[in-house]
């Protein structure tokens, strides 16, 4: 039986401001799952720019039974995501939700996230036990969720800013790139990154590194599809035994911190040929 401390009596306003924090934090839990339904269902996209429609008339632009689409469109406008009319008994999805919703292409693009965090509250078990035993979880060991998720929520932020921003803060990369480089994108994952540097520079050779072999068949797709192939290739291998010689660029995206040995994975890249560049915004890249 838990023992409470006696020496300090209960304030039963903090206790009840406690309770009521908590049933928002649920609240906003069980959210997540209502907007991934949201995003896979294409309810998002069927409002976008749609104007005021009828839990009826939404079910029937998606394919969906109305019971459900009327309960979760409530769902949304108590949230704030859809906007309710009680006169007209129609919602609108408001054309900066719609952006956020549904525009893969902009840097504020959010179901990728919502993956992501649904996806580690059904690895929950597996995390708990983990805590029991003090084994390891994997990347390798989340479902797809994540990986998934992961891809959507960062691809948006590489697009925006990889090509513009990030590599021109370098000295002389861009440069190199145009003329023909070697570049080695560790942790690649789902191979976000990979491509968008291998479509902006066709001339440079691209090799993208991650010790997931199903995030490295998805990257290879993603290059097959983009067409660009021809100058890119995917590895399985771990961040510790990628060869770290001879590039003139090493990046790792938004993965560094999800390293079993984010030192040793630094330490790969030797500077014994003394023309490399290494690179770290944020530290996964999807």
């Amino acid at each position: 039986m838990t023992t409470i401390d006696q020496s300090r009596p209960v304030d039963p306003d903090k206790l009840m401001s406690f309770v009521f924090r908590a049933v928002d934090e649920v609240g906003a839990t069980l959210n997540t799952a209502m907007v991934v339904m949201g995003d896979e269902l294409g309810l998002y996209r069927a409002m976008a720019g749609a104007g005021p429609l009828t839990s009826e008339e939404l079910a029937t632009r998606t394919g969906t039974a109305e019971r459900y689409i009327r309960e979760w469109l409530n769902n949304q406008a108590a949230g704030g995501y859809v906007e309710y009319e009680p006169e007209s008994g129609r919602y609108t999805l408001p054309p900066e939700q719609a952006v956020a919703m549904t525009d893969a292409s902009s840097p504020a693009f959010l179901p990728g996230f919502f993956q992501i965090a649904l996806g580690s509250v059904i690895d929950s078990p597996r995390i708990t036990e983990a805590a029991r035993t003090g084994a390891g979880i994997g990347w390798h060991d989340h479902v797809h969720e994540v990986h998934d998720g992961c891809e959507r929520f960062f691809r948006p932020g590489y697009h925006a800013h990889l090509v513009d921003e990030w590599l021109p803060a370098l000295d002389d990369v861009v440069t190199k790139l145009r003329a023909g480089a070697a570049v080695a994108d560790v942790g690649c994952g789902h191979g976000a990154s990979t491509v968008l540097m291998a479509q902006a520079f066709p001339t440079s050779t691209f090799t993208g590194f991650d010790y997931h072999d199903g995030s490295i068949a998805t990257a290879e797709r993603r290059a097959d599809e983009a067409g660009v192939s021809d100058h890119v290739r995917f590895e399985t291998k771990p961040s510790t035994s990628f060869s770290g010689r001879d590039y003139d660029l090493v990046t790792m995206f938004d993965c560094l911190h999800d390293m079993g040995d984010p030192v040793g994975a630094a330490r790969r890249p030797r500077p014994a040929p003394a023309r490399w560049r290494s690179t770290r915004r944020g530290s996964r890249s999807r």
